[in-house]
């Protein structure tokens, strides 16, 4: 989800090859940079495992892909809080793209408490508990999180986009979709 560039999506090809499938989905207006990077990728030797998928976030991917093994959201959801997007539809979309026991992976920037969604498009962040609470509705249950890219000295009032040099709180949530 959200694969811009392609780089995660060029490591997970590199990861499943030479018999599975990468399937990076961006949204049809891309930026013409990451549009073009994207489009590189899939003629390196790792890309030949890609599938480009330009989509909207809130319907994601073709109705015959499913029972995906994983899906990865990586730094991105929270830019769907300021876009045209119906978050409730598009992690609908997620769970019914999984198969049974299929994981999401989410790493975003985290805002401040009772930031909620208000600071996806000014300080590109999203408060974790709202984040948690949108994915769990859609029927997936957290087990497990990351706090390998933690930093509580990180006061959250500051953007990520342009990067600062400061250090950036990043949490990061594995959902499954329970068997």
């Amino acid at each position: 989800m959200g694969a811009g560039g392609g780089y995660s999506t060029e490591l997970m090809a590199r990861a499943i090859a030479p018999s599975g499938v990468v399937y990076g989905q961006n949204p049809v207006d891309i930026g013409e940079r990451a549009k073009t990077r994207f489009e590189a990728r899939l003629k390196t030797p790792a890309g030949k495992n890609i599938v480009g998928v330009a989509r909207p976030f809130d319907d994601p991917l073709p109705a015959d892909v499913r029972d995906l093994d994983l899906i990865t959201f990586l730094f991105f959801y929270h830019d769907t809080t300021y876009m045209p997007v119906d978050r409730a539809e598009m992690n609908r979309k997620l769970y019914a793209a999984l198969k049974l026991g299929g994981m999401l992976v989410i790493a975003d920037h985290s805002a401040k408490t009772g930031d909620g969604t208000s600071v996806g498009k000014s300080l590109h962040r999203i408060e974790e508990s709202v984040l948690r609470r949108e994915v769990e509705a859609a029927g997936f249950k957290l087990v497990a999180a990351g706090d390998f890219w933690r930093h509580p000295e990180d006061a959250r009032d500051f953007s990520i986009q342009p990067p600062s040099g400061k250090a950036v709180d990043e949490f990061v949530l594995k959902f499954e979709k329970p068997m």
